[in-house]
């Protein structure tokens, strides 16, 4: 079963994971992200779930908001052959969220450990990081050091660290 978004908190408070919870209209975009929730403090993280050609490997990939990455590119990175974006089937059976509300804390409902974390290399420097709660009208402000240690020592993720820079142009 899912953790619903207060279950989640309950987690992260339990865990003294410290965050500015923020409330804000539904978001989809980055870009209505930017416009609906100006100045939180936090870097503004892009949540890529994907999955392989044959639907076996899931990965969810997290860059800073502007920034962009090749989907082939990625995928000879990591081994992986027709790199493609995952469903919202795929989303809701793997991390319990729908479009929209993609963040690393959907990890908790992994609880199979299904799906391999990536975060961009110049996140894992920011000192706080931007996430939805499983949901799309609010925003966790969490340091960057409590997000990793909730996402391995409670979820039980192993965290990639990204290097955009070592992958071959798009």
């Amino acid at each position: 079963m899912s953790q619903t978004t207060e279950s989640l908190i309950s987690l992260l408070d339990q865990h003294q994971v410290s965050y500015q919870r923020f409330y804000h209209p539904p978001v989809f975009t980055c870009e209505e992200a930017r416009a609906l929730t100006p100045n939180l403090p936090g870097a503004e993280t892009k949540n890529l779930f994907l999955r392989d050609g044959k639907g076996k490997r899931h990965f969810l990939v997290t860059l800073p908001d502007t920034a962009s990455v090749s989907l082939k590119a990625l995928g000879e990175h990591l081994g992986v052959k027709g790199l493609t974006f995952a469903s919202p089937e795929r989303l809701l059976k793997y991390l319990g969220i729908t479009p929209g509300a993609v963040s690393f804390l959907a990890l908790s409902n992994d609880v199979e450990i299904a799906v391999e974390v990536l975060l961009d290399s110049q996140l894992a420097q920011a000192e706080q990081i931007l996430a939805h709660p499983l949901v799309n009208t609010e925003t966790l402000s969490i340091a960057t050091k409590d997000l990793l240690r909730f996402i391995q020592e409670v979820c039980g993720h192993t965290v990639q660290e990204l290097q955009r820079d070592a992958l071959a142009p798009a």
